[in-house]
């Protein structure tokens, strides 16, 4: 008995398309699933660099309205900072605080700095206390304004515990370097600010509790008259003092100091 051996056909160029058609359809497969597991990881990556980069097109600016004094402009545009604020949390109400400082809407100011302060990390605390340190002095002048001496006082006191309390390392070189006003001393500010404060919270509590004359008035009688030469004098005096006292106050805010409370930073 013979036994016939069938020899394999070749390949024909049908089955070899078929072949390459189910291996491409097989990359393609594992493509869309890789695709699919790592969709969420490339979106959040495309999301952390916008975040980034709005933050700092919302910081620029903030800070470019602040100085030419556009304090609304300024405000909105921190506010863009506050939105999911993962990195450097305390810039946005900082910024924010800053702008309606600027503004004069001191207690909506100081409410945002007082947000900031607790979220600011070494030397940032510098230039947050020193801002809010203004603004509670700012709002001791509005009450000094107003005629209220008691609550001028309390808020000069308050003032001048935040600019006291203000680390020593706020003194130093590195703490300048890291201002966000580098035209300005950060210690001198400090010391200047601390001095002012100090006055203005003495001359309120002054204020508060006048010198009481003792004893009865004298009549008005037994008072000698000044003639009219003294009181010519007088006036003179007084009107020499006031402007002594006007051109003293125009050269402290030339520098910064004085009297005058000073800008935020």
């Amino acid at each position: 008995m013979t036994l016939v051996v069938e020899q394999p056909t070749a390949p024909t160029q049908a089955d070899a398309a078929a072949a390459l058609l189910a291996a491409n359809r097989r990359r393609r497969r594992v493509r869309r699933w890789i695709a699919i597991g790592t969709l969420p990881l490339t979106l959040a990556a495309l999301f952390f660099v916008a975040k980034v980069l709005s933050m700092y097109a919302f910081a620029h600016h903030s800070i470019s309205s602040f100085i030419v004094g556009g304090y609304a402009e300024s405000e909105a545009a921190a506010r863009g900072q506050d939105w999911l604020n993962w990195f450097e949390q305390f810039k946005a109400p900082y910024n924010i605080g800053t702008a309606l400082a600027g503004g004069d809407s001191l207690p909506q100011a100081r409410s945002e700095l007082e947000e900031a302060l607790p979220l600011a990390q070494g030397l940032e605390v510098c230039y947050v206390r020193i801002n809010l340190s203004l603004v509670m002095e700012r709002m001791g002048d509005a009450a000094q304004a107003d005629g209220r001496a008691a609550a001028a006082a309390e808020l000069y006191g308050e003032a001048l515990q935040m600019t006291v309390e203000t680390p020593e390392e706020c003194s130093s070189e590195s703490a300048q370097e890291r201002s966000p006003d580098p035209n300005r001393n950060m210690s001198d500010t400090l010391e200047q600010n601390e001095q002012r404060q100090q006055e203005k919270q003495q001359n309120s509590q002054q204020q508060q509790n006048p010198d009481q004359g003792g004893g009865e008035q004298p009549q008005e009688s037994e008072e000698p008259q000044p003639s009219q030469e003294d009181l010519d004098d007088i006036e003179d005096r007084l009107n020499q003092g006031a402007q002594e006292r006007e051109d003293q106050l125009d050269g402290d805010q030339g520098d910064g100091g004085g009297g005058g409370t000073d800008k935020p930073w």
